[in-house]
């Protein structure tokens, strides 16, 4: 299972405390917010899907420091109070609130104007993330919600934990449509905090909006047509992006990767695989194989890797989020029998 190291209190309220100081130091009379001495704006990324969207946007107008480096799963991450400290001297601060407890937790108390949360730039959505079938059919895509709807899945999101059973799914950047409606709200917040450069970022934000509905063109044609429409993989991560190009996901575990499969789940994915004729089990970069390995191996099925885009690193079937995106949906055809 993965474990959430709590920060103790006394040194996460200490650290805080040394990072509203050298905020309230550095804090000038301008509206648009401080530049750091490099004379760019200073961002602090949660993790890699925040960082990318800093950095394409951003340009070479911001210096990006991201709080969980590369080869770290992101919901283990544990903050050293150095960083919590420097939180409070970011000009703008970008984070996906339900992804990683200690971060938000330590965000809230940094105190930064400039903060933004990538799941109110979009609608979050529940996909059924205990264990058992996370349908995502084609006339669910696009799909409009009530506001009634909309309010309980707000209400649902507030008390996530990635780990829970219950509440929205936070994996939005997997879907290249949501993702393109967070970019656009970076955008806009980096326009707000820089005034000065704000054609700019809007310039690079329709520019990686385009990109990313290129993306989407990409898998809907990719994904029309294929033999089957379910994919089996270790971490349920996939649910927007199952919903939006009318696949079904299973996962072994629900949304641990790191878990055990109950004897009975494994019977349910043979009958699943058989029925619903599926070739792979998917696992992740940053997590062990050896659920996917198991299962494949008692159901004759091969694996391949379903990358959820927690971090780039070295075993990335690319450098940045569009290639391994691209990576993805090749393995997503090659499985399916795209034709």
């Amino acid at each position: 299972m993965n474990v959430r190291r709590l920060i103790p209190t006394t040194a996460l309220a200490g650290a805080v405390a040394l990072g509203l100081v050298s905020l309230s130091a550095c804090a000038g009379t301008s509206d648009a917010a401080d530049k750091g001495s490099s004379g760019k704006l200073d961002v602090v990324a949660s993790f890699y899907p925040m960082q990318y969207l800093a950095e394409q946007i951003g340009g070479g107008h911001v210096a990006v420091d991201t709080l969980t480096k590369p080869g770290v799963e992101p919901h283990d991450l544990e903050l050293k109070p150095r960083q919590i400290g420097e939180l409070g001297e970011a000009d703008v601060i970008l984070y996906l609130k339900g992804i990683q407890p200690a971060v938000d937790d330590a965000i809230a108390q940094a105190g930064v104007e400039n903060t933004v949360d990538a799941a109110t730039l979009t609608k979050l959505e529940a996909h059924g993330t205990e264990v058992g079938h996370e349908h995502g059919t084609e006339e669910h895509s696009g799909e409009e919600h009530s506001d009634e709807e909309h309010a309980a899945e707000e209400a649902g999101h507030e008390g996530h934990d990635h780990g829970s059973e219950a509440g929205t799914d936070p994996h939005i950047w997997l879907d290249p449509v949501k993702y393109a409606e967070v970019a656009k709200g970076v955008g806009t917040a980096l326009e707000k905090a820089d005034p000065a450069n704000a054609a700019d970022y809007k310039e690079n934000t329709d520019a990686l909006v385009k990109k990313l509905g290129d993306l989407n063109t990409e898998f809907e044609t990719g994904l029309k047509t294929t033999t089957t429409r379910t994919f089996i993989t270790t971490h349920s991560a996939f649910g927007y992006l199952a919903e939006r190009y009318g696949l079904e996901q299973e996962g072994i575990t629900g949304i641990d990767p790191e878990s055990e499969p109950s004897p009975a789940r494994i019977k349910e994915l043979q009958d699943i695989a058989e029925k619903d004729k599926v070739s792979t089990v998917f696992f992740e970069t940053l997590a062990s194989d050896k659920t996917a390995k198991t299962l494949a191996g008692d159901t004759g099925l091969k694996t391949d890797v379903l990358d959820p885009l927690e971090g780039i690193t070295d075993k990335s079937k690319g450098d940045d989020y569009i290639e391994v995106m691209q990576s993805n949906l090749a393995a997503l055809k090659k499985a399916l029998g795209a034709k």
